[in-house]
């Protein structure tokens, strides 16, 4: 396992009681997206371990969205003792309930929290006759406190003749492509991010040796992140296959650079 990294299975709810106060710099969560639908690993997914491709799936609804942000509220709100001061929250949405995320956050955080609304454009996805394609994902932004939180401008290839070869300062749209099925870091697992969303926003919003949370961490690409950028890292994930990929991924990582 990379050191000071660890992921548990279990209820984000009853392992955020168990968490060290004031411990976090950083809270992550892409949690299910109450879509209505089960989330499976495709059939044609081709990333393979050593003992094939482990397939899993999960279920995504909840009897309505009250009910769905009430979930996400109580564990939220269970976080908040672990956090520092001058740590940062960022919860991943999607059209069908940021809007409702927010109004929750402002009121569970307050308003005067609110940090940024950033736009992950992805680029790849399906299209609808009946509707513009949808290329983006939310990611609400929050702080703790307004005068103290940590926050390093992230830096991205300037795009213009004039800047070419150069850097800028990340706005709050980020081109980032989502993974097709033939990357060389797809687990199979499905929802997957790819790794390089989670660096810029763990480099942007965690302290050099800082602790990130990611309650619902799914395949552990958000843990990966943290290992390869020197950040502490704690996963949970109810799902055992989602453990057991983030466990993989980490050994793996561990060996990669050499790490004991």
């Amino acid at each position: 396992m990379t050191p000071n990294v660890t992921v548990q299975q279990g209820d984000w709810l009853d392992l955020a009681r168990g968490l060290p106060a004031h411990s976090i710099d950083l809270l992550y969560t892409d949690p299910p997206f109450n879509t209505g639908r089960t989330h499976a690993t495709p059939p044609n997914a081709h990333r393979r371990n050593d003992r094939g491709r482990i397939p899993t799936a999960f279920h995504d609804r909840w009897p309505d969205m009250t009910a769905y942000i009430s979930w996400l509220r109580v564990r939220l709100e269970a976080t908040l003792p672990a956090m520092k001061p001058t740590a940062n929250v960022l919860v991943h949405g999607d059209q069908r309930a940021s809007h409702h995320i927010r109004l929750m956050l402002d009121d569970l955080l307050g308003a005067d929290r609110f940090v940024n609304h950033l736009i992950w454009h992805y680029g790849l996805g399906g299209s609808s006759p009946r509707s513009f394609a949808r290329k983006h994902d939310d990611i609400l932004y929050y702080c703790l406190e307004p005068s103290r939180y940590y926050f390093e401008a992230p830096r991205v290839p300037a795009t213009s003749n004039r800047l070419r070869g150069h850097t800028k300062k990340a706005t709050d749209v980020l081109n980032i492509p989502s993974l097709n099925n033939m990357a060389s870091e797809r687990t199979g697992y499905p929802t997957q991010k790819p790794l390089a969303l989670l660096e810029l926003l763990i480099g942007a919003m965690c302290p050099p040796g800082g602790r990130v949370l990611d309650p619902t961490c799914g395949s552990g690409t958000t843990l990966v992140a943290a290992a390869r950028l020197g950040r502490k890292a704690v996963g949970f994930d109810v799902n055992p296959v989602a453990v057991r990929t983030a466990h993989r991924r980490l050994a793996a990582e561990t060996s990669a650079r050499g790490l004991h």
